[in-house]
């Protein structure tokens, strides 16, 4: 099996210019194959259409954590009303502020276990699929590879339970 056999296609990508309101909104409501499910996570693209990040749920809720608070020591701190001040102070910075730079691809052609081994040496839970153009043609979900791995566990003909 190969990376071209699980990837679900490329249909939504966001902007280094987009604002991390926009990822948000596009998190929620992205198309994963045929459905308006929502992803975690999404590739950021240039006006060329190159690859250049990744935007992830957990980039969100670090921008989110303001950096200062992992050196206090908290105590009695009070959270209240903390969440609704600080997304008010980042909803239109930009993506680019915020998206990982460095993005682990894979290759149509990549065989499933090189695949297993980059998600997971890695730690990505989704690997953005290059073209022999270096464009970005879909995205492999770890979801989808773990969904493969069981099929193939459970396959009758592997010796699985009948």
């Amino acid at each position: 099996m190969k990376a071209r056999d699980l990837m679900i296609p490329l249909v939504d990508y966001l902007k280094p210019d987009n604002t991390i309101r926009d990822a948000v909104n596009l998190l929620q409501t992205a198309k994963r194959g045929e459905e308006k499910i929502g992803v975690k996570g999404l590739p950021v693209l240039d006006d060329k259409k190159e690859l250049v990040g990744m935007i992830s749920m957990g980039d969100i809720l670090k921008a989110v954590y303001p950096s200062y608070m992992y050196m206090m020591n908290l105590g009695d701190f009070t959270w209240d009303g903390m969440v609704e001040s600080l997304v008010g102070q980042v909803a239109d910075k930009t993506v680019a502020s915020i998206m990982s730079k460095q993005v682990i691809t894979i290759k149509e052609t990549d065989p499933l276990m090189e695949c297993v081994d980059h998600m997971i040496r890695n730690d990505v839970k989704r690997l953005p699929v290059i073209d022999p153009n270096g464009k970005v043609v879909g995205i492999l979900y770890e979801r989808d590879v773990f969904f493969a791995i069981v099929k193939a566990m459970l396959d009758e003909k592997r010796g699985g339970p009948k």
